[in-house]
């Protein structure tokens, strides 16, 4: 195998490049959350922002949305959305004598379901078929979303008011969950400053098509990754699954996207293979809000974090070096 760049990965990385600069002129100082929203876009999954109000949550996905120039929608969810909001109805139609399907916010290339953990169990149900699929099935008639299809839902911490759960079925359909957090001084003078008399997302521009993204997709899904590699993921998961702290282990579903968000985190650091560093990198991200711990947790004061870094501490890393796939 050569361990250079291909023409068509090469062509995925300047496109990531330019679709991370216009997000970053919007998102000031977190770059770090742009390279992870955009890895889990190119490994085909969907991404969960978990924070407070008003740090950019929405911006991210609008400039993003407009950085990729693919067809973007947003519902707010509140306790009176319903189910048929987000996926669609179907309506009489008297001068024809049949059903006409009204599409739900739900049917775009990008959803922002915002501030997700706001409604009914019943309304976030509504995106499990079509995040899994892609597809959306109304009164018994499957259409496909459009592709690509990307969900970024976001959701205050759980204990704001008004605030409920997510499911596990439907936190383990997101690839990762990440938290933007506040700036810091320098990055939010910088904000101040970027909102002296334009709006900045005014000044993201479109970069790449939903062509070209289905392509980056479709790349980063040919990424060499080696049996130790796999292995080291497999060894991982199944940690997870045997550490006295956790009551649920990461599963099948958590274990292929973490090892679809490798490639492309080795694809943006300039590599045609897998390293466990790319393991690493997006392990927390990925694992957090798939595992329950338990009740000695609680007592004894310990986090998610911290079993998961003695997981990784104490899982062997094999040695992959770039001779050993050529």
């Amino acid at each position: 195998m050569n361990a250079s760049l291909t023409e068509e990965q090469l062509r995925v990385l300047r496109d990531a490049k330019e679709i991370i600069n216009q997000a970053k002129k919007v998102i000031i100082g977190k770059d770090e959350v742009i390279i992870k929203a955009l890895l889990t876009i190119l490994a085909k999954g969907h991404i969960l922002i978990e924070d407070i109000p008003g740090v950019g949550k929405t911006t991210l996905a609008l400039a993003l949305s407009k950085a990729m120039n693919i067809n973007y929608k947003r519902l707010q969810f509140t306790p009176d959305v319903l189910p048929s909001d987000v996926t669609g109805f179907t309506v009489y139609n008297k001068e024809t004598g049949r059903f006409d399907y009204k599409e739900g916010a739900a049917m775009c290339n990008l959803f922002l379901a915002d501030e997700i953990n706001r409604t009914s169990s019943k309304t976030q149900s509504a995106l499990l078929e079509i995040m899994e699929e892609g597809k959306i099935t109304v009164d018994g008639v499957t259409r496909n979303a459009p592709d690509p299809y990307i969900v970024i839902a976001t959701q205050n911490p759980v204990g704001s008011i008004g605030t409920q759960l997510l499911p596990e079925s439907q936190l383990d359909r997101f690839m990762i969950r990440m938290t933007i957090g506040y700036p810091d001084l320098k990055s939010e003078i910088g904000m101040l400053k970027s909102k002296q008399g334009y709006t900045p997302l005014d000044v993201v521009k479109s970069v790449v098509t939903a062509s070209d993204v289905v392509f980056a997709r479709n790349v980063v899904e040919q990424m060499y990754i080696s049996d130790k590699v796999f292995e080291y993921i497999a060894a991982l998961a199944k940690a997870t699954r045997e550490h006295p702290m956790i009551k649920l282990g990461l599963s099948p579903r958590g274990t292929i996207g973490l090892s679809r968000i490798t490639k492309a985190t080795a694809l943006l650091k300039g590599r045609n293979y897998v390293v466990p560093d790319d393991v690493q990198y997006a392990f927390h991200d990925v694992v957090e809000h798939r595992i329950i711990l338990n009740s000695k947790t609680r007592v004894n004061n310990i986090t998610a974090k911290q079993v998961l870094n003695e997981i990784l501490n104490s899982v062997p890393v094999p040695k992959v070096s770039k001779a050993a796939i050529l």
